[in-house]
């Protein structure tokens, strides 16, 4: 991490902005030389409108969201100049909100038209919008009950993904999980998730596995997690101790053709064991931006014959074009002005 040297404290000379026109100078002057912006538009409940510019995409220091936590999030995917899943995010992120006690300035449908029309200005084909739910600026106090109004923030980030083809090793992380109270509502504090992840990557793994106070398998940093077994039976830990992933209960919507054709023996949730887990044929991570990600290792342990599974790319691939081409009640057009 970058620091800045100095002499003594003495040497340190802390500048002062002496009008708003020169500390946005500066702040633009930042994003000149950036020749793609990674967030074309933002919007800001606060400022009332879309945002383009980048040099003004903040929001305030005193909202309870940055120094006490207290707001909601939800993604949404764009792919092809389309919204995948909005309203099914939308409903849980109204959830998360009413778990928070936070009250959203607008209703539902309004929400939509924002994140519609926010998506539209930013021309963006693929990417993710992100928006959040916060309690509001106000103070620095730990009750929110002095903030007039809550906050409705939202963001197009300018994204490349595609499907996920290739194996990743995961741990079984050290770092405690949220409670359910916290885990099944999607809120901002990500403390835990941070310091999983983290954790992973310094045992040089992709990410890692929560295992709940019972001894079962939980999820994912910020995904869900799914096996296959030997007989060929799909299971997914159930939601009442982790968040309900949109794309995982889509999984199981759409996983039952496999049962069709004869590929898979059922699909269900459930509770496993970590010995279970391990001893899966095939395990992944299933979330918005992967949809699915094949997992091929587990605590140094291969999973199945450590390599790739036929049947999670089958999975994969029943997502992946339902993103691309699925029914109008999943795929939303985006309005572009063009």
């Amino acid at each position: 991490m970058a620091t800045m040297e100095v002499g003594s404290d003495s040497d340190f000379k802390v500048h002062v902005f002496s009008s708003a026109s020169e500390l946005l100078g500066k702040l633009q002057k930042k994003w000149s030389s950036v020749k793609k912006k990674p967030y074309p538009a933002m919007y800001s409940s606060i400022y009332g409108g879309i945002i383009l510019d980048p040099a003004m995409m903040v929001i305030p220091i005193d909202d309870h969201m940055v120094h006490r936590g207290h707001g909601v999030f939800d993604t949404s995917m764009i792919l092809d100049g389309y919204l995948y899943e909005l309203d099914a995010h939308l409903d849980r992120f109204l959830r998360s909100a009413a778990k928070a006690r936070i009250s959203s300035p607008f209703p539902q449908s309004t929400l939509r038209s924002i994140l519609v029309q926010m998506t539209a200005a930013s021309q963006c084909k693929k990417g993710t919008l992100r928006f959040w739910l916060s309690a509001g600026p106000g103070n620095f106090l730990l009750s929110s009950a002095g903030c007039p109004t809550s906050a409705f923030y939202a963001v197009v980030i300018d994204d490349d993904f595609s499907q996920c083809k290739n194996g990743v090793k995961v741990i079984t992380s050290t770092v405690p999980m949220k409670s359910p109270q916290f885990a099944t509502m999607k809120n901002v504090n990500y403390l835990p998730n941070v310091l999983s992840i983290m954790e992973a990557e310094d045992k040089g793994a992709f990410a890692s596995i929560w295992v709940d106070e019972d001894g079962y398998i939980a999820e994912g940093p910020n995904v869900n997690v799914a096996f296959i077994t030997k007989d060929k039976e799909l299971i997914l830990p159930s939601f009442d101790k982790i968040l309900s992933g949109c794309t995982a209960k889509r999984l199981l919507e759409l996983a039952p053709k496999l049962v069709e054709q004869g590929r898979l023996i059922s699909v269900k949730t459930g509770n496993l064991t970590v010995e279970e887990g391990k001893g899966a044929a095939e395990m992944m991570y299933v979330g918005s931006t992967l949809p699915v990600l094949p997992i091929i290792m587990w605590d140094d342990l291969p999973i199945g014959d450590g390599k790739v599974g036929d049947l999670t790319m089958a999975l994969s691939d029943l997502l992946w074009h339902d993103m691309v081409a699925g029914p109008d009640s999943q795929r939303f057009p985006i309005p572009y002005d063009n």
